[in-house]
């Protein structure tokens, strides 16, 4: 269920997809690839719309034409092309910075790469709970931490001056943080190579098979 009061201050979730991906092998964005019936971009923002948590995504022209389809225009970030002279310094802080800078007043952001497509909705939603009660919270699976990675609005002002490609690591290491344990083994899932992206095709397979009942 969405969380109860207003959308308005709900935690929003902060879609990363700005990175360049480079891991994947082949010509065509790790983003892009097909989980099948739409991209792995896709299938990720798809939970964080069910969820009804409020969603900003970073991202570059590139992506575009897979999130306008999904993600009100005021909501998509759109960062210069990579390697711009305009953008700088480059990586995942940058990325997380400016989707936290464009919701400076909400009650928190949960942080999610856009390459985590198996990411349940139910699981966006618990982790935007537990921000009541701790200043950083992460999904945890089994004993193992994931994402997303939550951080409440006391942090607003480190988390905008985030930079380079380490993210929010030092955040992680100087708040206390609370791994929240939840039946979502996605959460452990991104999609870096193209050996990576089989494994999610068959995991939402036979999770699909399993929701539906019919054997995997």
């Amino acid at each position: 269920m969405p969380l109860s009061g207003s959308r308005a201050l709900a935690p929003v979730v902060v879609v990363l997809a700005a990175g360049r991906g480079s891991r994947f092998e082949g010509a065509v964005h790790k983003l892009r690839q097909s989980l099948g019936d739409e991209s792995v971009l896709a299938a990720t923002l798809a939970q964080v719309l069910q969820s009804g948590l409020p969603a900003v995504v970073v991202t570059t022209a590139e992506l575009v034409p897979i999130v306008q389809p999904l993600i009100a225009a005021r909501d998509i970030v759109l960062l210069p092309p990579i390697g711009s002279a305009t953008r700088e310094p480059l990586g995942m802080g940058y990325s997380i910075a400016a989707g936290v800078g464009a919701r400076p007043n909400a009650s928190g952001w949960l942080v999610l790469p856009g390459d985590m497509p198996l990411v349940q909705a139910t699981t966006l939603q618990a982790v935007a709970r537990s921000l009541g009660q701790h200043p950083v919270v992460y999904a945890q699976h089994r004993g193992r931490r994931g994402h997303p990675v939550g951080f409440a609005a006391e942090l607003y002002t480190e988390l905008v001056r985030l930079t380079g490609d380490e993210g929010a690591r030092r955040l992680l290491a100087r708040y206390p943080s609370q791994g929240l344990e939840v039946d979502d083994p996605g959460v452990l899932v991104d999609v870096d190579t193209q050996a990576d992206l089989e494994s999610a095709q068959r995991q939402r397979q036979t999770r699909a098979a399993m929701d539906s009942g019919a054997p995997a």
